[in-house]
């Protein structure tokens, strides 16, 4: 009996369902036939030198029943084989292209061993171009290579991969069953390649930081903790890579830095969030806040030119302008505009509190007047802020990391660049002044030991490096993911991530 790594093709699928089974079973006993043949069904290379794409340019003028005499090696994914295998439809990186097996142009071993291809099975084929009767582009194959013997069956043609769950599982079916997906993914790369592109043409420079830390700091987040064996200590994955860039803008290194980084926030999954994303954050020496909004308004909207040829896109039917300028508001004018309640003279939590709960917004009994100004806006502004707004000057207490305004000292020199009602930045006029970041530390220090699992430690070795001297600067980090989201209207994050999180199932 035929044995695959030492067990039976019996004991091989016992797990699987009685169709997939055969199936399997029929693709291995095809391997031990290509085997009696003398055919190796995973080779180590082909010698390709043409795509379907460029084919398919450079053809594009070639009239229906034309020939040529030129010669091409492809290679890719067979997506479908018609009449015993005389037509097959290969799929590559860059599209499609009909493959022509006849005959009169095969050696007569060759045309046998057609049948022990499959649909999944990964080839080359070399021969000439022509175009069919019919219009269709193809090569009229006078060789071909098997590369990679597929032993699983691909989801059915009509209908492709649809089952989300499955399509995120088992991404690499997805990508190549659905375009769209490939297109997204592909589109996601190109936005961050342009997001690079653009700050080193500003000067700024590309810089890394630790993933493993050990404090947790740069944001307000819950961590993931791990353990380094040899140290014998704990540590925390990243949450933010903020206060590492300002040590490198201490030491001098450049006066425009940016990293674009993964972080990891212990916190729950939705369309918008997920455990492990990425950011771009950048630092810019002796500019505020007001030069970061220009700043991620020109970025934001490069990207989209560069990416999609408009800065006017759509999202889930919602028409989105991205040209700058952006309008501007302030949080707690933006409160007032869209609630009535005016927190700027209201100076005691529990009166900020009674006038959130009077409108029907639950707030925590211990929450202080920022934090319930901040709840006001995220239940009732966020989500009519459709078209791209900056909400500046946010509450003192809930930034512990920006410049205290200089107009107000309730507030901060702080905003955040909302589109569709999503936090797509958030930025500051940074903190360099060690001793207010101390005391802003101490404050934070004590709400997480009252029980705020997101509020930050004492960072003693920051505070150090910022009584070195920090110059004045603007910062800035935006999330990548979302902002793939809008540009190419995915209505989840996990659409425009290749592997998101997702819980085991068994």
């Amino acid at each position: 009996m035929l044995e695959v790594g030492g067990k039976t093709v019996q004991e091989t699928h016992q797990q699987y369902s009685t169709q997939e089974e055969n199936i399997r079973t029929s693709r291995i006993q095809k391997l031990a036939e290509l085997a009696d043949k003398g055919v190796n069904p995973y080779p180590y290379s082909f010698d390709k030198n043409a795509s379907a794409a460029m084919l398919q340019k450079k053809y594009a003028d070639l009239p229906a029943g034309e020939e040529t005499q030129d010669v091409y090696a492809v290679a890719g994914r067979i997506m479908a084989m018609r009449n015993s295998g005389m037509f097959i439809d290969l799929l590559d990186d860059s599209g499609k292209i009909q493959i022509f097996c006849h005959k009169e142009n095969l050696p007569e071993e060759k045309v046998k061993m057609l049948k022990l291809l499959d649909v999944g099975d990964i080839a080359g084929f070399v021969g000439s171009i022509r175009r069919t009767p019919r219009g269709e582009l193809s090569i009229k194959v006078t060789d071909y290579k098997l590369l990679t013997k597929s032993i699983k069956t691909l989801p059915e043609k009509f209908h492709g991969l649809t089952d989300q769950e499955t399509r995120y599982r088992q991404r690499y079916v997805d990508l190549i069953m659905n375009e769209s997906t490939r297109d997204t993914l592909r589109k996601r790369s190109l936005i961050i390649q342009k997001i690079r592109e653009y700050l080193v043409s500003l000067g700024f420079l590309e810089v890394e930081t630790p993933m493993l830390q050990t404090q947790a700091g740069g944001a307000s987040a819950r961590p993931f903790i791990t353990h380094h064996n040899a140290l014998d200590m704990d540590m925390y994955m990243r949450i933010a890579p903020e206060l590492y860039l300002k040590r490198l803008l201490v030491g001098g290194i450049s006066e425009k830095v940016f990293e674009l980084n993964r972080n990891f926030r212990n916190e729950g999954l939705s369309p918008r969030h997920n455990p492990e994303f990425t950011m771009v954050e950048m630092y810019q020496a002796y500019v505020d806040y007001n030069d970061m909004m220009a700043l991620i308004e020109n970025l934001v909207s490069t990207v989209a030119k560069d990416v999609l040829g408009t800065t006017k896109i759509t999202f889930q039917g919602k028409e989105i302008d991205l040209t700058p300028p952006w309008d501007r508001k302030t949080m707690l004018g933006a409160v007032k505009e869209y609630t009535g309640l005016d927190f700027s003279d209201v100076y005691s939590p529990e009166q900020a509190r009674q006038m959130a709960e009077e409108i029907g917004i639950e707030v925590e009994d211990n929450a202080n007047w920022g934090q319930v100004v901040e709840t006001v806006f995220e239940e009732r502004v966020e989500p009519h802020l459709i078209q791209p707004i900056h909400i500046i000057d946010y509450p003192r207490e809930i930034s512990p990391l920006a410049k205290v305004h200089r107009d107000n000292p309730r507030l901060t020199e702080r905003f955040e660049s909302r589109i569709n009602g999503w936090e797509i930045c958030n930025a500051f006029s940074e903190l360099t002044d060690p001793l207010d970041q101390r005391n802003r530390f101490e404050a934070q220090a004590k709400a997480k030991a009252e029980g705020d699992e997101e509020a930050c430690d004492i960072d003693e070795d920051f505070i150090n490096a910022l009584e070195y001297g920090m110059p004045p600067a603007g910062g800035l980090g935006m999330g990548i993911d979302r902002l793939v989201m809008l540009l190419t209207d995915s209505p989840t994050i996990r659409d425009v991530i290749a592997f998101p999180t997702m819980k085991p199932l068994n």
